[in-house]
């Protein structure tokens, strides 16, 4: 059978893994920048001792290759008592391993925070979470925009290789056409299309908060 006839006869198997890489992406993102800006207070506000743990803990996870950390939570926690299914086990992996790579951007980004616009702020009498909220954290968002669009690539990337622990993502959707239609080039190049337009989707909202940036800061 034509190749492009066998993907377009199995679309709806790949709608449902990009579907299932989209919702693993996004949960991740929902739940990892959060973290990620947390684990960034904790890193340059926190006690020494606490930043100190706070910076091992972080070196551990990005030194971890992530194909081992979605073994150890898929294979290894239920020695523990603790089972999930593969795609939690896949959203748990996608958090864990995002989160350590946020926190340091957005830490490196609070450095860059203009000192004066701190000091003005404390001068105003700003609380501590006004600071945040109306100075800090709208500069952080616009300056590690650039990095942050890379590491959702990154993510979106990693995510592919949950198929090992047989999470339903694209690379598993495009591996069972080929395996059942013995079509061993279309169903990975329509896959490669569709990682390459989710790609495309966040440079283009990378691109425009960049534009964001020079219009308010030059």
């Amino acid at each position: 059978m034509n190749g492009l006839l066998v993907v377009w006869e199995s679309r709806d198997v790949f709608l449902w893994g990009a579907a299932n890489t989209l919702s693993l992406v996004l949960g991740c993102l929902l739940l990892s920048i959060p973290l990620g800006i947390l684990g960034a207070i904790l890193l340059t506000e926190a006690p020494k001792p606490l930043r100190r743990l706070m910076a091992e803990i972080v070196d551990l996870l990005r030194c971890v290759p992530f194909l081992l950390l979605a073994y150890v939570v898929y294979y290894g926690l239920p020695e523990l008592g603790l089972r999930l299914t593969s795609w939690w086990a896949g959203l748990a992996s996608l958090t864990v391993y995002t989160t350590a790579y946020l926190v340091e951007i957005f830490r490196a980004a609070f450095l860059a925070v203009a000192r004066d616009n701190i000091e003005a702020a404390h001068a105003f009498g700003l609380s501590r979470s006004l600071l945040y909220r109306r100075i800090i954290l709208p500069q952080v968002a616009i300056t590690a925009a650039p990095v942050i669009g890379n590491q959702i690539i990154t993510t979106i990337r990693d995510s592919a290789l949950l198929m090992i622990i047989t999470v339903q993502e694209l690379t598993f959707a495009a591996n069972f056409v080929s395996a059942n239609h013995f079509s061993p080039l279309a169903p990975f190049a329509a896959a490669v299309g569709l990682y390459l337009l989710m790609s495309f989707v966040v440079e283009e909202g990378v691109r425009r908060m960049e534009s964001v940036r020079r219009v308010r800061y030059g």
